[in-house]
């Protein structure tokens, strides 16, 4: 049995605490949260762009703690979930490490590279285990995107793009703040850098044109530039100042012998899938594979599952790994340098 500590009770702390109930072999036996109406269990003021909204939640017999320090002190913990404020992720998780814990982490790993570096440097020194929960490839388009690229179904990855725009999101006050959230490149974006170094490897140079807001980009679009100059690589990400489409992502990607298709946006609320998963292969056929439910929350339970298989065999995650998740934050503020400069910069 797993032994949990959650660090943070917002909303990615409450998904994560539903998942966790959804698993086998897991057990959350601990909270850490400043906030005394949420440790008690009122999460009625919790809401997201998705799932359930905060209800009132029974907590009996999780231990409740008001400081990092007490949580990391607990002997019935092995797993620290660290759902706290970006940047506050390398604090809580190098600590936590230091005191043998393993650790899950949300994206992004944090907002400056060297502390990425710190955190993955400590996860090595320390023999402990560190994941950071990018669960873009647990949601069942890109899962079966990726499983197709490393097997090679369709034959050989020769490119793809990929998008994720949403509606300013003027409930974050932070959100634009570069020493709190890092704005869009690095809150949203981040999901597809690290999609694209997982399936591409790293490029050599990344090539944005985009508009500023104050020290962070707005809206954007790169060229990922890689030593395989047949790989064709581009995304594009931001806000619109409109709030009737609150949120958008999607890709189409090329293979050899294939292409994949996907779009789903939220418009007005309401959830709309313009391009369900569609395969278009090489004698002509448009084929729509099943992908079974749509519950967003289930891309969490898959990913919880991955952190806890990782754990129980004491073995890093392909998906989940520091250092892939350090790489996609190197890549977030490549593109966010040449943006300011105006020209490709190396990786």
């Amino acid at each position: 049995m797993i032994r949990v500590g959650i660090a943070g009770i917002g909303f990615m702390g409450m998904i994560h605490y539903l998942a966790y109930q959804k698993l086998q072999g897991v057990k959350v036996v601990a909270m850490c949260e400043k906030d005394p109406v949420r440790l008690s269990g009122d999460w009625r003021s919790i809401k997201g762009n998705f799932g359930p909204r905060g209800e009132v939640m029974d907590l009996t017999g999780i231990a409740k703690y008001s400081e990092m320090a007490q949580l990391l002190a607990d002997p019935n913990v092995d797993l620290i979930d660290v759902c706290l404020p970006p940047a506050l992720h390398a604090p809580a998780t190098i600590d936590a490490l230091k005191q043998g814990k393993h650790v899950f982490c949300e994206k992004p790993i944090t907002l400056k590279v060297a502390d990425a570096e710190q955190m993955v440097h400590t996860a090595a020194s320390t023999g402990r285990l560190l994941m950071i929960g990018h669960v873009l490839p647990f949601f069942p388009e890109y899962q079966f995107a990726y499983r197709t690229i490393v097997e090679g179904t369709y034959g050989r990855l020769l490119g793809g793009h990929f998008k994720r725009i949403i509606s300013d999101p003027l409930w974050l006050p932070d959100f634009y703040d570069p020493e709190k959230v890092g704005g869009p490149m690095i809150d949203l974006h981040v999901h597809d850098a690290h999609f694209i170094r997982l399936v591409c490897g790293m490029p050599k140079l990344v090539h944005s044109v985009g508009r500023m807001r104050g020290e962070v980009v707005e809206q954007f679009s790169t060229q990922f530039v890689f030593d395989d100059p047949t790989l064709v690589v581009t995304a594009a990400s931001g806000v619109i100042y409109q709030q009737g489409r609150e949120f958008t992502h999607g890709f189409e990607i090329y293979l050899e012998k294939a292409t994949l298709l996907y779009d789903f946006s939220v418009l007005g609320g309401q959830g709309v899938l313009s391009m369900p998963l569609t395969v278009l292969t090489a004698d002509g056929k448009v084929e729509r594979p099943a992908l079974g439910g749509g519950d967003p929350v289930d891309a969490f339970v898959a990913e919880l599952q991955e952190v806890i298989d990782a754990v129980t065999h004491n073995r890093p995650s392909a998906l989940l790994d520091g250092t892939l998740a350090r790489d996609a934050l190197i890549l977030c503020h490549r593109q966010t340098e040449s943006v300011r400069q105006r020209r490709a910069v190396q990786v």
